[in-house]
């Protein structure tokens, strides 16, 4: 365990989850006796949700990310040289370049769950140009290594003319080549020029599929509302017919009780009136018995 392994490590993470992976690997240093290495890591700053942001360009997009630096060199080196016409074609281009980069960087920290408003946006812009204007800057944001953006936005003012350098003087174009001659090889600042148109034209492509998806997606999200509301109309339709339905059976129910009451009733008096008889019956087999025209007067 070393100090760049564990930078990489922690660079990598999401700033939420930076300062508590930090302490962690703090606390295991220092139980491991190792002090300097506690305090080297310990120093490690929490990123910025831009730095991060940027960071995460860099991480997973390594071409794009030495595009960008290689682009930058080529801007100073123009700088440098009083190259004006290359420096205005390259200064055109790193507007669109570094637009789509942002963009870029935004998706990825959407994809991680990390969400990115529009002043952070600003923000990763402004490390961007200064990637294109600073070195240092340059090497540590390749290396995913940016704590938080320049307190103030940079740009090539502070790149002196190389000694001796003077404006180079318009030159006449050249005729085209005849069939079958080589054209000799562009410069690094044309060929970072003729890059950069390219991008622009794939971030108007980019821009173009981008609204395409929106709109489909915003056909996709009136449909599932439509669909949704239907649904919602079905559950009350059938929770209104249930309702019915529970109510018709109630009704139902207690009709049918009501000829089992009256039955019940019936069978009580039929029983009653069972229970006189044979009352009638026992009483009437006691008395005495006469014969048919016999008096009950006694004889004198």
């Amino acid at each position: 365990m070393d100090v760049e392994s564990l930078a990489v490590e922690l660079f990598g993470l999401r700033p939420s989850e930076f300062t508590a992976a930090r302490d962690e690997y703090v606390a295991r240093a220092r139980k491991a006796g190792d002090r300097k290495l506690a305090a080297a890591v310990a120093a490690l700053r929490k990123p910025t949700l831009a730095a991060s942001t940027a960071n995460l360009l860099a991480r997973r997009r390594p071409k794009q990310a030495q595009s960008l630096v290689q682009l930058g060199e080529a801007l100073r080196t123009a700088q440098r040289t009083l190259d004006a016409e290359q420096l205005r074609k390259l200064s055109h281009d790193q507007h669109v370049v570094i637009g789509r980069l942002a963009r870029t960087a935004r998706a990825l920290a959407i994809e991680t769950g990390q969400p990115v408003s529009e002043p952070v946006l600003h923000e990763v812009q402004q490390i961007l140009h200064a990637v294109l204007a600073d070195a240092d800057m340059a090497a540590r944001w390749e290396a995913g290594r940016l704590v938080k953006a320049p307190d103030a936005p940079m740009g090539f003012t502070g790149l002196e003319p190389a000694p001796g350098a003077v404006p180079p003087r318009r030159a006449a174009r050249p005729a085209a080549p005849a069939r079958g001659q080589v054209r000799p090889p562009a410069s690094d600042a044309e060929e970072w020029a003729a890059q950069a148109r390219g991008e622009r034209a794939e971030a108007v492509q980019a821009e173009a599929a981008e609204a395409r998806a929106q709109a489909a997606a915003q056909e996709l999200a009136d449909r599932a509302g439509a669909d949704v509301a239907a649904a919602e109309d079905d559950v009350r339709a059938a929770g209104e017919r249930l309702e019915t339905a529970r109510a018709a059976s109630a009704g139902a129910a207690t009709r049918l009780e009501e000829p089992g009451r009256a039955a019940v009733k019936a069978r009580a008096r039929a029983e009653t009136a069972a229970r006189k008889a044979e009352k009638l019956a026992a009483a009437g087999g006691e008395a005495p018995h006469r014969s048919f025209g016999e008096s009950a007067t006694p004889a004198q």
